[in-house]
């Protein structure tokens, strides 16, 4: 076989492992449920219930933030933070949550807000906040 030959067919191997791997490692939006489900880390969007207290008290625990918030599937959880509240939390349109199910509580690791601009009607402002230590 020639050089050139054997060259073209590792780049094409390369190329075939990173497809997979970009393909495999893309994570999706998911529910509640799929959270219960899967026990793994993933992304879950949803919007706040502004109808349930937010719970956080900095003097007490200022890393513990915790409210309820419906997914798009309209199915409430609670959703525990470890991390400072995040700042207008409550005019946030949108919420996306990075983290994992825990029996009945979804903890979350980063928390990404869209809020509407106070500059602009049309344009979406875009928050994230992450925790303030790594958990388990």
């Amino acid at each position: 076989m020639k050089k050139s030959s054997i060259i073209l067919i590792v780049i094409i191997a390369v190329a075939i492992a990173m497809i997979l791997v970009i393909y495999t490692d893309s994570s999706t939006y998911s529910t509640f449920t799929e959270a219960k489900e899967k026990k793994t880390e993933l992304y879950v969007t949803g919007v706040l219930n502004k109808e349930k207290d937010l719970i956080y008290d900095p003097v007490k625990d200022a890393n513990l933030f915790s409210f309820y918030m419906y997914d798009n599937d309209s199915i409430e959880c609670r959703v525990v933070f470890n991390g400072a509240k995040p700042q207008d939390i409550e005019r946030s349109e949108q919420i996306v949550l990075t983290g994992k199910m825990e029996g009945d509580v979804f903890h979350a690791t980063k928390i990404l807000m869209k809020c509407p601009s106070k500059y602009n009607q049309d344009e979406v402002e875009v928050v994230e906040t992450t925790t303030a230590y790594l958990t388990k």
